[in-house]
């Protein structure tokens, strides 16, 4: 029997209540549509009781599932439009943002071919080719569920400062989340994907690294990453990375000028413009080209927080000198109005109410006396309006009873008024938006990895310093921070060296040759990087593991053959034992294999064998665990169940 399709799924579902049901047996569209705009009580219990619907039909919000009606409307509409008119349904592929498209819309909105498709994106060597599939949103929800479904996690190992050993177990908290270090070898969106059942909402800073899209790095290899390409690819990841956030999450983005201005609008659109942070410049170079014009010396680093009330840790200052001393300590002033207008009366009245200040109460620093309460000679101070909108206290007024005249105080301003201030007790300061100290550039990472490996095996490796600084902005010691763009693995190293929990996803072949020596090195108490200014010694450990390959060891079969015969007998196995494309018949013709080698050309038959294997299935999926097909061992079931385990 051959296996229903998402479609078949949602009308048989949809069919159980008889309102969407005609008296011949048809399925009424227009009858359930309608339901939706209504948001129907009963139309939504059916469409949740359905996994497959509730995944494409509804987001998860802090633990509550929400309809989104435009989202199953437009879906039957444009099936409807699928058996007879294809060319209306597809002229509008890719000219959607959040379900509507652009006629409904009244923003700006960055828009590019294929954005509402998933490109897979995966490699495993720098010089490698592939064809890239794009797997569109609406034409082949079957496809994507498939591609995205969590994986089967194989090759676990342990890893000590006394050596590797097999994992034998996941470890977790009291609350139930893992709390291991995971390096994780295989393709980021696919692992993001996986990563979420336990991660979702559990992840507080992300940094990564992308490749630029310059032609020179690892999107270079690939003729159809062009320009909206590249945006697919960073769409699809940034989406689940912000799924892994928690609610006082930051993500960190590198890129320099070949995206910076793209990359800024659609971390808008996924993130919020309203939880923009920075769009710093970092400067990588203090030499820069001496040729082509303007030397280029920065790159930029693009921040967003997961809600606008979000605000970064502030930095030690070294040395640091006070302006005013009491009983307790020395302390500066900082006014206490949130100068930010995004936090306002509007949308914090809580954080908006009046103090009185006594003007005939200096002290020896002209500091005066606060009250909550009226009284007699008091003058009422509220918070200053900026660009004609009511600002607020960075403190709600609970908090600042607690602190009348220890912590907060008044001062006279020259025009006459009075500013409510606070004594500011930390050596902190704020980063500022250029971020321009030595250790940054990058061949302080370049030196790094020479030095650890007496040869250089990684082009253009980050700093520790500079990652350090990230991490140090957007976490605390036992947060956790996540990169999926792991590179030679310098955020896995700075927040092990820091304290912090990690988790790390690389696809490319590196991983074994730099990312994971460099970790277990680490664990020795390698003394390169910050490792004096923390003083690092060495300690703790890490598990590591790979998405267990199904379709994708074929791939990487085909890409190192040179020549026809490999290829004929790489083809004779895939016959054999692979997932072939539906249209593709699996048995090999004597004439066919005659035709093939006279091709001559083994790039071209490279090409024609990639074309055979379905790309959804480059990895074993979990729910075929028990497949004796992919030969899953008894240890890695235990170990992918114990993962797995208390999803969300």
């Amino acid at each position: 029997m051959p296996t229903k399709t998402f479609n078949d799924k949602l009308i048989a579902r949809l069919k159980t209540d008889t309102r969407f049901v005609e008296p011949a047996g048809e399925f009424l569209v227009a009858a359930a549509k309608d339901s939706a705009w209504k948001l129907d009580t009963a139309l939504v219990k059916i469409l949740l009781s359905e996994p497959e619907c509730k995944a494409k039909f509804f987001s998860e919000i802090d633990g509550h599932w929400v309809f989104n009606y435009n989202t199953f409307i437009t879906y039957l509409s444009d099936k409807n439009f699928l058996a007879n008119a294809y060319t209306r349904f597809r002229n509008k592929i890719g000219l959607n943002i959040d379900e509507k498209f652009l006629p409904e819309r009244g923003e700006v909105a960055l828009v590019w071919p294929y954005k509402d498709c998933v490109l897979e994106g995966g490699q495993t060597r720098q010089a490698e080719k592939r064809t890239e599939v794009f797997f569109n949103e609406l034409l082949a929800p079957d496809e994507i569920n498939r591609l995205l479904a969590p994986k089967v996690f194989t090759k676990w190992q342990r890893h000590t400062p006394a050596g590797e050993q097999p994992a034998t177990a996941i470890n977790r908290d009291a609350d139930g989340t893992i709390r291991e270090n995971l390096l994780v070898k295989g393709n980021n969106l696919l692992a993001l994907h996986s990563l979420k059942l336990q991660f979702r909402g559990k992840v507080k800073c992300v940094y990564i690294d992308p490749p630029y899209n310059t032609g020179n790095d690892s999107f270079g290899y690939n003729d159809n990453f062009k320009h909206s390409s590249w945006l697919t690819f960073m769409r699809n990841r940034l989406e689940v990375a912000r799924e892994l956030l928690n609610n006082a999450g930051v993500i960190f983005v590198q890129c320099d000028d070949n995206e910076q201005a793209y990359l800024r609008v659609l971390m808008d659109e996924i993130f919020g413009s309203e939880n923009f942070v920075s769009n710093s410049v970092i400067v990588i170079n203090r030499g820069g080209r001496d040729y082509g014009g303007i030397a280029r010396t920065h790159e930029y680093l693009l921040i967003y927080s997961k809600n606008p009330r979000t605000e970064l840790n502030q930095l030690e200052e070294e040395g640091k000198t006070f302006d005013y001393e009491d009983e307790i300590g020395g302390f500066n002033l900082m006014e206490l109005r949130n100068r930010n207008i995004r936090f306002n009366a509007k949308n914090r009245p809580n954080l908006c109410y009046p103090f009185y200040v006594n003007p005939s109460s200096a002290d020896a620093d002209d500091l005066l006396e606060v009250a909550l309460e009226k009284q007699t000679g008091f003058v009422e101070v509220m918070p200053l309006k900026s660009q004609g909108v009511q600002t607020v206290w960075r403190w709600g007024k609970e908090k600042s009873h607690q602190n009348l005249n220890t912590e907060i105080k008044a001062k006279a301003k020259r025009d006459g008024g009075y500013m409510i201030v606070q004594k500011h007790r930390k050596s902190s300061k704020r980063q500022r938006s250029v971020w321009d100290e030595k250790e940054f550039v990058n061949e302080r990472g370049t030196e790094h990895i020479k030095a650890l490996f007496a040869q250089k095996v990684f082009d253009y490796p980050k700093s520790e310093h500079l990652i350090a600084r990230v991490i140090e902005l957007g976490s605390d010691s036992g947060d956790i921070v996540l990169d999926f763009h792991l590179g030679s693995g310098t955020t896995a190293t700075v927040a092990h060296k820091m304290g912090r929990q990690w988790l790390g996803v690389e696809q490319m072949d590196s991983i074994e040759t730099v990312t994971l020596p460099r970790l277990e090195k680490v664990l020795t108490g390698e003394q390169g990087g910050i490792s004096k200014s923390v003083n690092w010694q060495g300690g703790g450990d890490f598990i590591s593991c790979e998405l267990m390959p199904y379709n994708a060891a074929f791939i990487e079969r085909i890409q190192a053959a040179r020549t026809s015969d490999e290829l004929v007998a790489i083809w004779r196995d895939m016959s054999k034992a692979s997932f072939l494309n539906w249209y593709v018949n699996p048995e090999v013709p004597e004439d066919a294999v005659a035709d093939f080698i006279a091709i001559g050309d083994v790039a071209q038959q490279q090409s024609l064998l990639m074309e055979l294997l379905d790309k959804n299935q480059l990895y074993v999926n979990l729910s075929e665990i028990d497949d004796e097909t992919f030969q899953v061992s008894d240890a890695d079931k235990g170990l992918n169940r114990a993962f797995y385990a208390r999803a969300n």
